[in-house]
């Protein structure tokens, strides 16, 4: 098969490597001939749409027909060419575009006052009528963040070593969004390579103002630290807050002293523990441990680890009778938080402008799509079994896809997902913007009939 071939994206498709491959192997290049097919058969197009037009797709004289439209897109398209504020109609317009520009990756703005591919036309008018009005309330988790307290990885490199850091960070923002703000439906999605994205898509979470975003963010920031910084959690106070009480009892503490310490041999070595010891504020203490482990470290049994012996002991010293002093008590917790505590990119939460990455998008750099995870089964996802673009071509090749075929991506890896995109965070979603549009247009309409009867 020709290459033109694969651009025309025929219905029987073999897609063939620069040489002859074994049975329906793809090379695993990352390229745009790879990626337009992806775009063609696999892409979810219509279950994104329905996503983004919060049930103001429908015909309901409540609905919005201006909404999706006033949506930001911005394509990355080959050679880092970035295009920002492009809008369309609707889910063909929308799709047409995708299929012939190929975008690396697709970008997701603001629901704005007007039509962002006419700021422009708007701006020469005079008036600053181009404003954001809507925007799903983000949070973006990078694992460079933590490069200071894991040694398995580092950079854009992620491992099952250290990738649970991304599972605790998914139970301790998804629970309290739940449980403290009232949210209920919340999407969190892979980045496709070293992190995770959270978008909040209730109504009164796309509404809220800058300031209002702020203080959400500001409510989660406990790391406050640098890499130039020895304490980077100070936990004040006589009790924690409820939050930080309840995530360190039922999440942060069992996931530090059960996996993170073995996992990351947090004291296996005297830089690693120096560390640590670097949060403790009281020299005496810190002498007296660093003593006890100089002094035990060829003696101790191999057959006990390590970590947890020094951890042990370090808990017994700041928490035992004679340190009243209540900060050398909190110190136990500070460390655990410092080491597993949620490290939020906190800029990208306090504006209504910021892009985030679409979901389902394939990362240039891995080939991962970029796909859901239900927080309720976080502890069961695994980075490195994402579908790939190279795998999807494969199954595709194998199954011998049609066009006229119905849900195409049922049939390969990616089916999985969408099937948990779509039922435990689409058609719930859905059901609610759709009460809330019925309930927004009764409203007006009582107001209407009072205002008529004055």
């Amino acid at each position: 098969m020709t290459r033109e071939e694969v651009e025309d994206g025929r219905d029987e498709m073999e897609i063939d490597g620069h040489e002859q491959r074994q049975g329906n192997a793809v090379p695993e290049e990352f390229n745009l001939n790879y990626l337009k097919i992806y775009y063609g058969k696999l892409f979810p197009i219509a279950d994104f749409h329905k996503w983004l037009s919060y049930g103001n797709d429908g015909k309901h004289p409540g609905c919005d027909q201006s909404y999706f439209s006033r949506r930001e897109f911005s394509f990355t398209l080959d050679n880092d060419i970035y295009v920002r504020y492009q809008s369309f109609k609707g889910v063909s317009e929308l799709e047409n575009s995708i299929k012939e520009k190929c975008p690396f990756k697709i970008d997701i703005g603001a629901v704005y006052s007007v039509d962002p591919a006419k700021k422009n036309a708007y701006a020469q008018t005079g008036d600053n009528v181009f404003t954001p009005m809507e925007r799903e309330l983000i949070f973006d988790i990078d694992m460079t963040d933590y490069d200071d307290i894991r040694y398995c990885c580092s950079g854009a490199d992620v491992c099952l070593e250290c990738w649970p850091l991304m599972t605790i960070a998914i139970k301790v923002i998804d629970t309290a969004l739940r449980d403290d703000f009232g949210f209920n439906h919340i999407l969190w999605v892979y980045s496709g390579r070293r992190g995770v994205h959270c978008w909040v898509c209730d109504g009164k979470a796309r509404r809220l103002t800058n300031e209002q975003r702020a203080a959400i963010a500001e409510y989660f920031r406990v790391y406050k630290g640098n890499e130039n910084s020895h304490k980077k959690v100070s936990l004040t106070g006589l009790a924690l807050h409820p939050f930080l009480s309840r995530s360190y009892t039922e999440v942060l503490r069992n996931f530090f002293e059960t996996k993170l310490l073995s996992s990351q041999n947090l004291f296996s070595t005297e830089e690693r523990y120096e560390k640590i010891l670097e949060m403790i504020p009281d020299q005496s203490v810190t002498s007296e441990l660093r003593g006890k482990w100089q002094e035990n470290r060829r003696s101790s049994n191999s057959r006990e680890d390590i970590n947890v012996i020094r951890w042990e002991q370090l808990k017994h010293t700041l928490q035992s009778g004679k340190q009243k002093v209540q900060g050398l008590r909190r110190c136990v917790e500070e460390i655990v938080f410092s080491y597993t505590y949620p490290r939020l990119d906190m800029e990208v939460s306090k504006h209504m402008n910021h892009l985030l990455k679409a979901p389902f998008c394939v990362h240039p750099k891995t080939g991962r799509v970029c796909v859901p995870i239900d927080p309720n089964q976080c502890e069961d996802f695994d980075p490195t079994t994402v579908p790939t673009l190279s795998k999807l071509l494969e199954e595709l090749n194998m199954g011998g896809v049609r066009s006229e075929v119905d849900n195409v991506w049922d049939g390969t890896s990616l089916g999985q997902s969408i099937r948990i995109f779509r039922s435990s965070f689409l058609q719930p979603l859905l059901k609610s913007c759709k009460e809330e549009i019925e309930s927004s247009y009764n409203t007006k309409l009582q107001h209407s009939k009072n205002s008529i009867t004055w």
